[in-house]
């Protein structure tokens, strides 16, 4: 794998080295079941900003089966969701937002460059490039088998959690 372009070294971190499980990870992010896609993070870098975690991917995810029958890969933008909470846990973790959740509010030149199969363990790197009180730009790359295979720029934004819950609450 070419290093020039790379956020991170990958002598630089350790993939059995997890400094976050999924238990840990469920603190800051809030997505369950299906939806999670992260299973751990094992590097966060505060001074460069760098977050790496992963995603073990069973051979009973949800997109198996119809994505593609007889030759499942994983959605781009399922690998864009593994992205954007890693992106989301790290912001939350070092308290860089003032906002109990994290959500989408953009993508900027991705590009999908393999193809991740289940079985991969699917390892998403990211680098803070700014955040502000209303947006958090992150630049990304989906690493497997040290290929990149998916990378692009990601925006977070606060998301008004008692705002959503009400109107939840009021659609009952």
């Amino acid at each position: 794998m070419a290093t020039k372009n790379l956020i991170i070294d990958p002598s630089e971190y350790d993939l059995n080295h997890v400094i976050a499980d999924i238990h840990e990870i469920r603190k800051y992010n809030c997505q369950r079941f299906e939806m999670e896609h992260l299973t751990a993070v094992v590097f966060e870098d505060p001074k460069r900003h760098i977050c790496v975690a992963y995603k073990d991917l069973a051979e009973d995810e949800f997109w198996v089966r119809g994505h593609m029958p007889g030759m499942p890969i994983m959605p781009g933008v399922i690998m864009c969701e593994a992205a954007a909470q890693m992106a989301s846990f790290y912001v939350q973790h070092q308290k860089l937002m003032d906002t109990e959740m994290v959500g989408f509010g953009g993508l900027e030149d991705v590009r999908f460059r393999g193809i991740v199969h289940p079985g991969d363990r699917f390892v998403v790197v990211g680098q803070l490039l700014k955040v502000r009180r209303v947006l958090m730009t992150c630049r990304f790359q989906c690493i497997v088998d040290e290929n990149v295979v998916c990378e692009g720029i990601i925006k977070g934004i606060p998301l008004p959690v008692d705002t959503i819950r009400q109107m939840q609450q009021g659609r009952q």
